[in-house]
């Protein structure tokens, strides 16, 4: 099964995924407009007697009798109906093919799909400016469900397309990538994904359990490393990051390693002591390589919807982020937080990941994504 197909078959599962929503706005008509109330007669003053028409005598000649309307000629076909209210033929019936539901996009429906946009986790700037391209050149036409999802679709992978880039590989050894996230967002597992596709590709790989104070998460990396066959560097819990992240350095080096992939931890509670850990594995690090880190990849929770926003934020001040990898978008996540996401800050979109096996990430594509989201096939 292709990634595509897998990540349509998982994304947004919930009741009111996208592609419902645009279904229900096309087939939900636009109320019709009240009739016009009959303007008031002027008023006119009573005319005199004078003016008054004289009745008149009843014409005694016979009238003739009403004709009835005219029934249709034998052979001729009846008028049709009106286009509205025209029903499928027999063989339509037959085979259940039925028109499409069509709706006139005007500002009602323009306003409804800001709404079910927003909705989505777009963002209310990317929502608006979405829509207004979409109204042009289509604006007062009828227009259909599939016409609009196609519309969407290319206009998100128009947005996405200068983001989607693949983490950049460099000739320095070993090529040092930072991972940083909050707890729970899919920092270790991304990691694991990262290193088995690496080592799949002819890299070798060390990984540093950077997260020292939280003995979960070190035990769930060295599972990953397992199933990737990559090592991973550990130490005492609560011991000092930075010393890790130097001593699995000075490890890669001497083994020759072309990656060193560095956890690191997520805690937001208190940023000062987070900002002076991060800045103090760099410190460390550069001691053996000025350029390092070379990657600073920030992994984000699609279920946390446009909090993945303010997450960019902050660790945009507590780390030089160079790409993010989205995870989770096989839960309820509704997956327009990565267009907002491209639309707001730019940064490249390297992977997403659509489930918890070691394949389901893979590089981002805007246009199958694009797709995706909207529900339309491959």
């Amino acid at each position: 099964m292709s990634f595509f197909k897998k990540m349509r078959e998982k994304m947004f599962r919930s009741s009111d995924r996208l592609s419902e929503d645009l279904d229900a706005l096309v087939e939900d008509k636009a109320p019709e407009a009240p009739p016009p109330e009959p303007l008031p007669e002027p008023a006119r003053e009573a005319p005199l007697i004078l003016d008054r028409p004289v009745p008149q005598a009843p014409d005694p000649r016979p009238q003739p009798a009403p004709v009835p309307p005219a029934a249709p000629l034998p052979g001729l076909p009846p008028e049709p109906e009106p286009e509205h209210e025209r029903r499928p033929g027999l063989f339509g019936r037959m085979f259940g093919q039925t028109e499409e539901p069509r709706r006139i996009l005007d500002d009602a429906m323009l306003e409804s799909l800001e709404e079910v946009l927003i909705q989505a986790d777009m963002g209310v700037e990317t929502a608006l400016r979405v829509t207004a391209n979409i109204a042009e050149g289509r604006y007062g036409r009828r227009v259909s469900a599939r016409e609009i999802k196609e519309a969407l679709a290319a206009e998100i992978a128009r947005i996405l397309e200068p983001v989607a880039r693949p983490m950049p590989l460099y000739p320095s050894r070993p090529q040092v990538v930072l991972v940083v996230g909050v707890n729970g967002s899919g920092k270790t597992t991304t990691i694991g994904k990262l290193a088995s596709q690496f080592r799949a590709a002819g890299k070798s790989v060390v990984i540093a359990a950077g997260d020292t104070f939280r003995a979960a998460a070190v035990e769930q990396l060295q599972v990953w490393g397992r199933r990737a066959g990559v090592p991973v560097l550990t130490a005492p819990e609560g011991s000092d990051p930075a010393s890790l992240a130097f001593d699995a350095m000075t490890k890669a080096q001497a083994e020759g390693a072309d990656l060193l992939m560095i956890d690191t931890a997520g805690r937001l509670q208190n940023r000062a002591d987070l900002m002076e850990e991060l800045s103090k594995i760099v410190r460390v690090i550069r001691k053996k390589d000025p350029d390092a880190p070379h990657n600073t990849l920030l992994v984000l929770d699609a279920t946390t919807g446009q909090n993945a926003l303010n997450q960019v934020e902050i660790f945009r001040k507590l780390a030089d982020v160079s790409g993010l990898v989205m995870t989770k978008l096989d839960g309820t996540a509704k997956g327009g937080v990565l267009v907002a996401l491209a639309d707001r800050f730019g940064l490249p979109i390297h992977a997403i990941g659509v489930g918890e096996q070691i394949d389901d990430l893979a590089p981002f594509d805007p246009e199958e994504f694009a797709r995706a989201l909207m529900g339309l096939d491959d």
